[in-house]
């Protein structure tokens, strides 16, 4: 349905404990070596455009082109799919926090995103209302990145090809497709996260990726109405 350029992607996961997690997602949890994982992927879109059309079609999609995005994700299992399922996301386009709700049930939120990199290290400041997450974040700014290796916990985090979303209690999924992530391991100091209204461990590990183009974005599938549950992120 939709083509887009991820960009300057910075992975932060935290492990957490199932019997904790699982209560409040709608969906079973997917675990690595028997623990489930948030993670904060915190990058920027960029030419998101119609799959169709060309140039053409691509002017039309320029409102809602380019901008940053923090999004809280976990792992999840649908039968045999595996994917992410959204907890929240920031981002700073006010139309889109508009049409993402409405046509994916993406759960938009309004924010200030700035973001900064330069070689080897990155810095990423979100703000909306009276909340605030921060981060710092270094890598070997001279390492090639790599395919995470097959099997690795990093492949587990990062290469997920479904995600899941829970609006007005209608349970929603869409796929996407592109190359697999190139990525380089960081270091992430975690400064303020009170904008997450969620007590987060220290990270476990962290991943900077250049990013990827053309990546393919499917239309939204409407699965079930979802059991209610408790929320983990409450709207802020």
């Amino acid at each position: 349905m939709f083509l887009a350029d991820w960009t300057d992607a910075l992975f932060i996961h935290f492990r957490f404990d199932p019997a904790f997690l699982q209560p409040k997602i709608p969906l079973e949890l997917d675990l690595f070596e028997g623990s489930a994982f948030i993670s904060l992927v915190a990058f920027t879109q960029r030419r998101l455009r119609p799959s169709w059309g060309g140039p053409a079609t691509e002017m039309l999609g320029t409102p809602l082109a380019q901008h940053a995005f923090l999004n809280l994700r976990t792992y999840v299992r649908q039968g045999n799919q595996r994917g992410i399922y959204f907890m929240a996301e920031w981002i700073s386009n006010r139309l889109a926090v508009l049409i993402g709700p409405a046509m994916y049930g993406l759960p938009y939120r309004l924010g200030r995103l700035n973001y900064r990199t330069s070689v080897g290290r990155s810095s990423r400041r979100v703000r909306a209302g009276s909340g605030e997450f921060f981060c710092r974040a270094s890598w070997d700014g001279a390492a090639a990145p790599r395919i995470c290796p097959a099997g690795s916990e990093a492949e587990f985090l990062l290469e997920r090809y479904a995600a899941f979303t829970l609006r007005d209690g209608v349970l929603r999924k869409f796929q996407i497709a592109h190359a697999p992530w190139r990525q380089t391991a960081a270091q992430v100091r975690v400064d303020r996260s009170d904008l997450l209204g969620l007590a987060l461990p220290p990270p476990c590990a962290a991943h900077y990726s250049p990013g990827l183009v053309d990546v393919r974005i499917g239309r939204p599938q409407r699965l079930a109405d979802a059991n209610p549950h408790e929320s983990l992120c409450p709207n802020r």
